[in-house]
């Protein structure tokens, strides 16, 4: 299938690995320009490099760390010198340490809110005039599937990542009718660094070996496996997509079944 998204204009937060690159990588197999952005150099250039040799779309990166306090104007310059203008907005943002709610320090809170809430929609709400002049935008926010069933051990993330779902809600309604989406696409069990890092830690919490936790936690999935980034980047790139121009507002799970929600 053709998505439609051929010399489109692409910016994809947090996007030097895993989830982010995922969708970034997908985007430009589509012939999409997309602009990746990271705290890793090197990474970012290597990405760079193996996307370009594929011949179909292209890729810029530059270097963000949405933790600073000019990231935002940081990334409108970037997206001005190397995109010309913008199409698609990927807001993804990494992970908060793990934790309980007692955990949940204020200083904590507030540090982790400014990164994964606050410099999103400031952001999005930079380049929203330009997608509505043009009358055609995408915006996807990577979540979490604890927006849907809060995961243990993860409170910051369950909180924070919740308050992007009524936030993007509210955005859909008031974009649509400049053929502008906003869509959350919700990651479970995704193979990703991440996923070691807090299959680690719980193994640590629990005094089991990191194996017994990814044991437990794969048959909990009723796929029976971890979910690749590429199948993730895949659903990612097609909700980004000229044919998705009437999904709007909405939560998309990629977790091989996992949420026992309806």
């Amino acid at each position: 299938m053709d998505l439609g998204i051929s010399g489109k204009r692409a910016l994809v937060l947090a996007s030097s690995r895993g989830l982010g690159l995922g969708i970034a990588t997908a985007l430009a197999k589509e012939g999409a320009h997309v602009l990746l952005c990271g705290r890793n150099d090197d990474r970012l250039e290597e990405n760079c490099k193996a996307i370009n040799a594929e011949g179909k779309g292209k890729a810029d990166w530059m270097r963000a760390d949405l933790a600073e306090d000019d990231a935002v104007e940081t990334l409108l310059k970037g997206v001005d010198d190397k995109l010309g203008g913008v199409d698609i907005l990927v807001n993804n943002t990494g992970g908060p340490t793990p934790g309980t709610v007692a955990d949940m320090t204020a200083d904590k809170l507030e540090s982790y809110f400014q990164v994964m809430v606050l410099r999103v929609i400031t952001l999005t709400n930079a380049l929203l005039p330009r997608m509505q002049e043009q009358g055609w935008g995408r915006i996807l926010t990577v979540a979490s599937s604890g927006v849907i069933e809060p995961i243990p051990n993860l409170a910051l993330s369950n909180t924070l990542r919740g308050a992007l779902v009524g936030w993007s809600k509210t955005l859909a309604t008031e974009v649509a009718g400049h053929g502008i989406t906003a869509n959350l696409i919700l990651p479970g069990r995704i193979h990703t660094d991440r996923i070691d890092e807090l299959d680690g830690a719980n193994a640590k919490r629990q005094g089991k070996s990191v194996d017994e936790v990814r044991s437990a936690s794969i048959k909990s999935i009723p796929a029976g496996r971890l979910g690749t980034v590429e199948e993730f980047g895949a659903v990612g790139a097609f909700l980004c997509s000229q044919q998705a121009g009437y999904l709007t507002g909405s939560m998309f799970r990629v977790d091989g079944g996992s949420a026992k929600s309806l």
